[in-house]
Order: structure tokens, then C-alpha cells, then sequence
């Protein structure tokens, strides 16, 4: 089942990457009280996540932020090292990057994207949500994995 504006956001973990390596970080440390715009990418170091959308809420925290967001979390369907050093790469340190390594939270929101055809197996489909107190208040979900129009931050700013 997919989520659905309206819903809570399920339990989980995530791993983030910290100064002393891969640690956890649950649903409610990220979700809980706060008001967050949470989006997935397919695929860190891929092209229209390093080129487009990723830096568009890179660009953006300040605005983002200033709409009284709390946190902006990335998630993919990747080891907290590759997140950590993606987020190096692209200079995100406003970021949350919370890494979905066997895409077990991802499919617990059934936003699963079956990437079997490019090798890269079973991932997140690329999306948007906004979530206050762990209650989703909107979302987007692209229609294709190469499409961001809906899930970006431009996209998101409009909506806050």
C-alpha cells in the first residue's frame, strides 16, 4: 500500500553516516515533533540526482528553512558510506542523509522502484513528502525515474 497524504509516517531506521562511521537514527528522531521535507532519489552519484535534484534542495535549504522546516532528509536506497560521501561531494551539509541500504523503508511507504533493467536493483522511486509531526501533509511521486518535477525543492518551496 502506498502512502497517502493523511497518513502517518511508518516506524523505522535509517543509518546516517557520523564522524565514528554508519549509526542508526530512527523515524521518530527524524519525524517526531518536527516539520520535514523528506524526498528520495534512486540512486546517489547518479545523474539526475548529483545534477539536478539533490543540488536543488542544496540550493534552496536557506528558503526551505525559512518556511519554518525543521529538517531536510534525502533518502536512498544506498549504504550509509556511499550517502556520506555523496553528501560530501555535493557540499549538502543541510541535508539529512539517511541511508536505506536494503530498502526496507522504503518499501514499508511502497514507493519501490524496480531498477532490475539498469542493474541497480530494487530502489526508491524518486519523491517528495512534506511531513509535520510525523503526518504527511503532501506528496508528490514522480511518474517516471527520470523526471523531477514534482519532488523538487522548487516544487516543495511552493507548497510550504
Amino acid at each position: 500500500m502506498t502512502i497517502q497524504v493523511g497518513d502517518t509516517i511508518p516506524a523505522g531506521n535509517f543509518k546516517v553516516m557520523t564522524a565514528d562511521g554508519p549509526t542508526d537514527m530512527s523515524t521518530d528522531e527524524v519525524f517526531a515533533g518536527k516539520k520535514v521535507v523528506f524526498f528520495a532519489v534512486p540512486g546517489a552519484f547518479t545523474p539526475g540526482c548529483s545534477l539536478t535534484h539533490l543540488p536543488g534542495y542544496v540550493v534552496n535549504a536557506d528558503a526551505i528553512k525559512a518556511k519554518g522546516v525543521d529538517t531536510i532528509a534525502c533518502m536512498s536506497v544506498n549504504d550509509a558510506f556511499v550517502m556520506g560521501a555523496w553528501g560530501k561531494a555535493q557540499n549538502a551539509e543541510e541535508i539529512l542523509l539517511l541511508a536505506d541500504g536494503n530498502g526496507e523503508y522504503t518499501s514499508a511507504l511502497g514507493l519501490e522502484l524496480d531498477a532490475s533493467g539498469f542493474g541497480m536493483g530494487h530502489r526508491a522511486l524518486r519523491f517528495s513528502m512534506i511531513v509535520e509531526d510525523g503526518t504527511v501533509t503532501q506528496l508528490g511521486i514522480e511518474e517516471s525515474p527520470g523526471e523531477i518535477t514534482v519532488s523538487d525543492a522548487e516544487a516543495v518551496l511552493e507548497l510550504l
